[in-house]
């Protein structure tokens, strides 16, 4: 089994909740080809603005990957940076959504991913990234 961080928007994760699906652009599909059934994903949102107040970067859920990783190109994620179809996509089931999300600046001390707990942003610049179990018990611990 394998531990994922998966980067997205607000926008994107509120489609992963209602379709049960996670993708990505051609960019990453090296990645999410990795990716096999029951391999746990973890949902990071974006810093988000939201009218004036910002919303810092935190963890919203996490789900597991129930498919190989597949081609669709139907327009059900929102635009971002360019990209408007993610078509490597794996299908999903939520294991655990948080009632509160679970703001990820906390976590970074802690987190061996991270190397450079000044610079963490830059470990998360990619659509997906794998952890060690370690981190992902921690995160799933804090999301309670």
């Amino acid at each position: 089994m394998r531990y994922w961080i998966c980067v997205t928007t607000q926008a994107n994760w509120e489609v992963v909740r209602k379709h049960n699906v996670w993708g990505v652009s051609d960019r990453f599909r090296g990645t999410i080809e990795r990716v096999r059934p029951g391999d746990r994903l973890i949902f990071y949102v974006m810093q988000t603005k939201m009218d004036k107040e910002v919303i810092p970067s935190r963890i919203v859920g996490i789900f597991e990957a129930t498919s190989e990783v597949y081609k669709d190109s139907t327009p059900i994620f929102k635009a971002y940076k360019g990209t408007h179809s993610f078509p490597n996509r794996v299908r999903l089931k939520p294991i655990k959504i948080a009632e509160k999300p679970v703001f990820f600046k906390e976590l970074v001390p802690k987190l061996s991913f991270i190397k450079n707990k000044q610079r963490w942003s830059g470990y998360l610049r990619r659509a997906m990234v794998e952890i060690p179990k370690e981190d992902y018990e921690l995160i799933e611990r804090a999301l309670g």
